[in-house]
């Protein structure tokens, strides 16, 4: 099987004092899809964080694209691609849907300071290739 795309080796995440993640791994490999389960308080959440950077294990090793991202931080991880969607509709509803896709895009689409100009994936023309039934109401709030 091909290197996965992300692997998480033995991470150990506190909130405070409070002991969270005790030893958790995995590998995801692109093109599959995976599902974390468990009841509430067991971690899930607690786990993306850690891989995002929103609360960094302090033992363990999280490699996304073969790159180690220890002690970067949230924003430096969200650049090479990593992103947490929060459940729930987090729009605001006085704007259009194109209004709404056009907000986080914006910073997206912008190089990162001394980088080359290059398209983004997630500039608008993407996301309605991605997700075409949101092009039959881009001017619908």
């Amino acid at each position: 099987m091909s290197e996965p795309l992300l692997r998480v080796r033995e991470i150990h995440t506190y909130y405070g004092d409070s002991y969270v993640l005790q030893g958790v791994s995995l590998e995801l490999h692109e093109g599959r899809i995976v599902a974390i389960l468990g009841r509430n308080g067991m971690g899930k959440t607690t786990l993306i964080r850690s891989v995002a950077g929103l609360t960094p294990p302090r033992r363990g090793d999280v490699i996304f694209k073969g790159r180690p991202l220890r002690d970067q931080p949230p924003y430096a991880i969200a650049q090479q691609g990593m992103a947490i969607v929060p459940q729930g509709r987090r729009i605001f509803r006085s704007l259009s849907v194109r209004e709404n896709l056009l907000l986080p895009t914006s910073r997206l689409a912008r190089p990162a300071a001394g980088a080359g100009a290059r398209r983004t994936r997630w500039d608008l023309d993407g996301i309605l290739e991605e997700f075409p039934q949101l092009a039959e109401r881009i001017d619908h709030p």
